[in-house]
């Protein structure tokens, strides 16, 4: 079995490592990971690794504590099980480890899911351990895994957001500005954004090379540069919504806004290497937001039905939507990964691409 795995201190720093496989327990399954996407989410992991526990879903296999597992969104099959429920040949969609195989400890089996019930999880948000078994989904096709893959996790927070936002009746704010505007969870917002008549008008703020692509996507109402802070409109009062941790940003824009600055969310860090610094930050009015924490409490006040509705309803419509702007890269086995994972972490890749890891 092969594992991709990262420094913690030194995120830019990976290898592949080779182990044995293990025997599995009683009540435990083994799956083939078949492929996985790999976008800056992922680094944001490593950075929020400590903070909010993500080194934790996977230990790495050689228990090498210095080095940790970055986890993935993607599809894999099961080829070994001790459990009648759950058969061989099986396809599953969830959180996995950037990995070859996987052991799970399946728990509440349905014929549509079952949530991993391993020791080292179970204090670990309960949205991270849910897979889904697609072949119980009606029309099910395979046609649109890398969307799913790509997409799935990062829209879903962007649907949270966006229902985060509304339900906080915009933090009393006039306009949205979005960080890092062509990331793909800004990407799914904005389009969020887009389709609500009700929502509050955007403003997308990303770097000189996306702005064209940023601009032609059209979700925004009105696209920036970074340098271009003091177009802003600092009359209007405004809630934040920052992909990027780019604080010199940041702190330019709290500094402008001054008192309209209602609400900051702190979201992705797609700038993860910029100097960190909080001068100048309305710390008061600033907060992380965690999606795994939003759809908690949307499934205790919905319930899972109506949460299930709402959010598939727009991830199907922000899924097919994304053909006009998304061009997948596949690339091949961990090796593939390896080769392209400086590019990932220097912010090389292009807005538009997304990268799929074939096993």
């Amino acid at each position: 079995m092969q594992q991709f795995q990262v420094e913690k201190a030194v995120l830019g720093n990976h290898r592949v490592v080779e182990v044995d496989d293990v025997d599995l327990e009683q009540d435990e399954i083994k799956v083939r990971i078949d492929k996985f996407a790999f976008t800056s989410n992922n680094i944001t992991y490593g950075v929020m690794g400590e903070q909010l526990s993500y080194w934790e879903f996977f230990p790495t296999a050689n228990d090498d504590s210095e080095w940790g597992v970055l986890p993935v969104w993607g599809f894999a099959e099961i080829i070994e099980s001790n459990l009648p429920a759950l058969p061989e040949g099986d396809r599953l969609f969830g959180y996995f480890s950037p990995a070859t195989e996987l052991v799970l400890r399946p728990q509440n089996i349905s014929d549509e899911r079952f949530h991993d019930g391993s020791i080292h999880r179970n204090h670990l948000p309960p949205a991270y351990n849910i897979y889904r078994r697609v072949y119980s989904e009606h029309k099910y096709k395979r046609t649109f895994d890398d969307e799913r893959m790509l997409l799935y996790p990062l829209h879903l927070t962007s649907f949270c957001l966006w229902d985060y936002l509304r339900d906080n009746d915009w933090f009393d704010a006039e306009q949205v500005v979005v960080l890092s505007a062509s990331s793909k969870t800004s990407i799914g917002l904005g389009y969020a954004l887009h389709l609500d008549e009700d929502s509050k008008p955007s403003v997308g703020m990303t770097s000189e090379r996306n702005l064209k692509f940023v601009t032609g996507l059209r979700y925004y109402d009105q696209s920036l540069t970074y340098a271009e802070v003091d177009a802003l409109d600092a009359s209007i009062p405004t809630v934040i919504v920052d992909m990027s941790g780019n604080q010199i940003v940041m702190s330019k824009l709290h500094q402008r806004l001054g008192e309209n600055m209602m609400r900051c969310l702190n979201v992705g860090i797609t700038h993860w290497e910029e100097e960190k610094s909080s001068s100048g930050i309305n710390i008061e009015r600033s907060e992380i937001f965690f999606a795994p924490g939003h759809i908690q409490k949307r499934l205790k006040e919905w319930g899972p039905e109506e949460f299930e509705k709402q959010s598939s309803g727009f991830l199907q419509q922000s899924i097919k939507e994304s053909i006009n702007w998304l061009q997948v890269t596949q690339l091949p086995g961990l090796k593939g990964l390896a080769n392209a994972y400086q590019d990932i972490c220097e912010g090389n890749i292009h807005a538009n691409q997304g990268l799929i890891i074939k096993l």
